[in-house]
């Protein structure tokens, strides 16, 4: 007995298939997925990747693009981050302290860049797909963006962001000691 090519309609009919079925065992975790596909009759594999679906399209025509886009970068992390505060392990916090580093800088550049790019095609699209590799532990991005580039730049401006930070530190001082005499 031989086996279909993967290449072949059967091969791909058959990867479809055991995708979702392990798509399936990864959403019964979920009580409310559960619960839908008991009252729907459909899948809960199905419901997801509908969803997924027309998030996706909704995206890629900018659809409510930047709302989508900046839910995916804020709910799940936080959500995560949540979680992580929650366990004893202290790998997850340096995963999450760390993508909220690093997406905090790239939303710094994004808002004094974002005149140009605004006119990049599909920007919204490319934005969701680097923030899912930033934010999913199975490609752990953040941590490679942060000590790629991110750790050794801020090593290296330590000193000098320091001293800024105690100058205004020491005039807002100056300025609410001034502001609670006159009272």
């Amino acid at each position: 007995m031989t086996t279909a090519s993967p290449y072949s309609a059967q091969g791909v009919q058959t990867k479809v298939k055991e995708v979702l079925a392990t798509l399936d065992t990864q959403l019964s975790q979920f009580k409310y997925a559960n619960e839908f596909e008991q009252r729907t009759g459909v899948p809960k594999s199905y419901v997801a990747l509908g969803a997924g679906g027309i998030a996706f399209l909704m995206i890629f025509f900018n659809l409510a693009g930047q709302l989508l886009t900046n839910a995916i970068s804020w709910v799940y992390p936080a959500y995560a981050s949540f979680k992580a505060i929650e366990t004893a392990d202290k790998a997850d916090d340096k995963q999450w302290l760390t993508y909220w580093t690093v997406i905090g800088f790239l939303q710094m550049a994004e808002y004094f860049s974002d005149i140009l790019l605004y006119w990049f095609p599909f920007y919204y699209l490319f934005k969701t797909l680097i923030v899912l590799y930033l934010a999913l532990p199975q490609f752990r991005g953040a941590e490679t963006l942060y000590v790629r580039f991110l750790r050794p730049y801020l090593l290296n401006a330590q000193g000098g962001i320091d001293a800024h930070a105690d100058k205004l530190k020491a005039k807002l001082n100056e300025f609410t000691g001034d502001a609670s005499k006159t009272e």
